[in-house]
């Protein structure tokens, strides 16, 4: 089979492997179709994996494809099932495990492509538990959106933020592939929505998507916007990944009582902040990452009524690298995508 195996830093190969052998009991082999990038495949291609790793090593943490065999004591999906791969290796034996909470896993192996093999090749054995059937109406491609960015977003919102109909939200990084699942979802239950965005064009498209005010963090300060048009009073809640240097911008466009959730540093890993506004103002704050088994399922059944993700571009497996490359620049409005 193909497969996508990073050899070093930005060393990234099309090679032929042998195929996976005949899944073992609880087991799935899935052929891949489509394959989602995120940031975290971007930090693994420069070689920022935080953590001991073997290489070479196949690459790609988001992933859908269908059922092509089944081993013994399968039950949950059959051959020709189509499914989204969850892309961390859980224990299914913890606490946080049993109680669905899958992200918090005390005896995680790794995330897929990034610390182990990924899902860039043809062909994949899963436990059955790491596989998440797909409804029909769902496209390989909006699927493959599920784990990652749709679910991650599910989780930020709804889990963490708790955000309810009729709320205000800003949103950092509108034209990205969890902004504009965040600006959709959070339109969908009749918030508004203010977004940040790097040019004019990427805040037309995010007014497109649904989004009340676009801010081209460029011209002018995002914070000081955002407080003029809720005349002072700031929003309920801030979906926060972009990290260091919008951290404290972030945390003056809250309202007193207000909520951030965040789950990305992209922009630097530290910072500092107002302890004293943290208290007075009496702001909860949110850590979150990744998402559970049943935010993917939330996220696909979204997708079967109609809130779909945001597709930027989709590359054939042969130009995956030209994929990271267009993530990196931050170009891209949406998701990327690798089709097999």
């Amino acid at each position: 089979m193909r497969a996508l195996r990073l050899h070093g830093d930005r060393d990234l190969r099309l090679e032929e492997m042998e195929n996976p052998p005949h899944p073992g009991p609880g087991e799935v082999q899935i052929r891949v179709h489509a394959v989602g990038l995120n940031h975290i495949d971007v930090w693994g291609f420069r070689g920022m994996a935080f953590a001991k790793r073997k290489m070479p090593l196949v690459v790609g943490a988001e992933a859908a494809g269908a059922v092509v065999a089944i081993g013994e004591d399968v039950t949950h999906v059959d051959v020709g099932d189509k499914v989204a791969l969850y892309g961390a290796r859980t224990c299914g034996i913890c606490r946080a495990c049993v109680e669905g909470r899958d992200n918090l896993c005390e005896n995680v192996g790794g995330i897929m492509g990034f610390h182990v093999d990924g899902f860039a090749c043809d062909f994949v054995n899963m436990p059955q538990r790491l596989v998440v059937k797909v409804p029909d109406e769902v496209s390989f491609e909006d699927a493959a959106c599920a784990p990652i960015a749709f679910g991650t977003v599910q989780h930020m919102l709804f889990d963490n933020a708790r955000l309810e109909p009729g709320e205000s939200v800003l949103v950092h990084a509108g034209g990205s592939g969890i902004g504009t699942a965040a600006i959709k979802m959070a339109k969908a239950i009749g918030c508004t929505v203010y977004t940040t965005v790097g040019d004019d064009e990427k805040g037309e498209k995010a007014k497109a998507l649904g989004a009340d005010h676009a801010i081209n963090y460029r011209n002018e300060r995002f914070e000081g916007e955002v407080r003029r048009l809720t005349k002072r009073k700031g929003v309920d809640v801030v979906f926060e990944h972009v990290g260091a240097d919008t951290w404290n911008g972030s945390l003056l466009c809250l309202k007193r009582g207000g909520r951030l959730v965040t789950c990305g540093s992209t922009s630097g890993v530290s910072t500092t902040m107002n302890l004293m506004q943290l208290f007075q103002q009496q702001y909860r704050i949110f850590g979150s990452f990744g998402c559970s088994m049943r935010n993917i399922r939330e996220s696909l059944d979204k997708m079967a009524s109609g809130l779909t993700p945001v597709i930027d571009t989709v590359f054939p497996l042969e130009h995956f690298a030209q994929g990271l490359e267009r993530l990196e620049s931050r170009k891209v409005f949406g998701k990327i995508l690798v089709r097999f």
